[in-house]
């Protein structure tokens, strides 16, 4: 009998983190209550937005990246604004205050989402997009599918050039029922692992360790997160880029000098694929940029606007 009881341990153990993924709450009552933004229904779900600066500004929407909310933005949206641009913000699915809905989140997933909630808002007209990280693979592939209402595209630490996972992160991605597991059991541990060397310093955003927390205790965020890599995250830009390239779409990129998560080589990869690109590193700034050196991002983006 003993062996009965090692496969019954065996399998309490293996169900353990699907159970309580499944018994895990969405974004607590408080969290909606005190929201300072609104909620559109799209397709797929509720998508959280909100709207900053001037009413009658060029319109720029901002896309967070693969972990952190539209929170991600708040230390450059006041620079923003007074730049004269009106601010769309908003967290992807999976992530903040929007639903998680099922399916893989794809190119499709992701860019479907983002059309639908410009349709929602009335946004017919001409934009700008910048993306940071996974949001720059998103906001790239829409800049390539509506080139022609597209009037700038930012990068700010874009995936999408030389991006790879490594380690266990590489395995979990290419291994779909243990790597589900191992997500689930470690995941939340490595998502506190990456921002601990930036919540301390992080001024921008200066409760940005415990609304992470909160965030990686919600149901569905460690699937998404999984789900993001396994699909999005292996998205190539090349012909994104030379699609914007050949329409003549201005394009910047600002790098982290010190970003152990995008590889410097992709600033060399974006290069051959759109020369006339502008690209700018800050110097000792890690993944994090637009949280914890938002001041020197907005200076390259305002000598952009300036020369485009």
């Amino acid at each position: 009998m003993g062996w009965l009881v090692a496969l019954i341990i065996l399998l309490v153990v293996a169900a353990a983190p699907f159970v309580l993924e499944r018994r895990r709450m969405g974004p607590s009552r408080k969290a909606i209550a005190e929201a300072t933004g609104r909620f559109a229904q799209l397709s797929d779900g509720r998508t959280y937005y909100q709207w900053h600066g001037p009413k009658d500004g060029n319109v720029l929407v901002a896309i967070h990246g693969l972990s952190t909310p539209s929170y991600v933005w708040d230390g450059m949206i006041r620079s923003l604004t007074m730049m004269g641009f009106r601010v769309l913000t908003y967290d992807l699915y999976g992530r903040g205050l929007s639903d998680c809905p099922r399916g893989a989140q794809s190119r499709s997933f992701f860019v479907r989402q983002l059309r639908e909630l410009l349709d929602d808002q009335g946004v017919d007209g001409e934009f700008s997009l910048m993306g940071f990280s996974m949001g720059g693979v998103i906001a790239s592939i829409m800049a390539a599918e509506q080139a022609e209402r597209v009037e700038r595209l930012i990068l700010i630490a874009p995936a999408g050039f030389d991006y790879a996972p490594k380690g266990l992160e590489l395995f979990m991605r290419d291994r779909p029922i243990l790597g589900d597991w191992l997500n689930l059991v470690l995941g939340a541990r490595m998502q506190r692992a990456a921002l601990a060397g930036v919540a301390g310093a992080a001024t921008a955003v200066p409760d940005l360790a415990a609304r992470q927390r909160a965030q990686i205790r919600q149901r569905g965020y460690l699937p998404s997160i999984l789900s993001s890599r396994r699909h999005i995250l292996r998205e190539t830009l090349d012909e994104e880029m030379h699609e914007l390239k050949r329409i003549y779409v201005p394009v910047l990129a600002v790098w982290g000098g010190a970003d152990r998560t995008i590889p410097s080589s992709s600033i060399g990869k974006l290069a051959q694929l759109d020369r006339d690109a502008r690209q700018a590193t800050v110097a000792g700034a890690t993944h994090w940029l637009p949280i914890t050196h938002p001041r020197e991002v907005m200076a390259h983006i305002q000598e952009f606007m300036r020369e485009t």
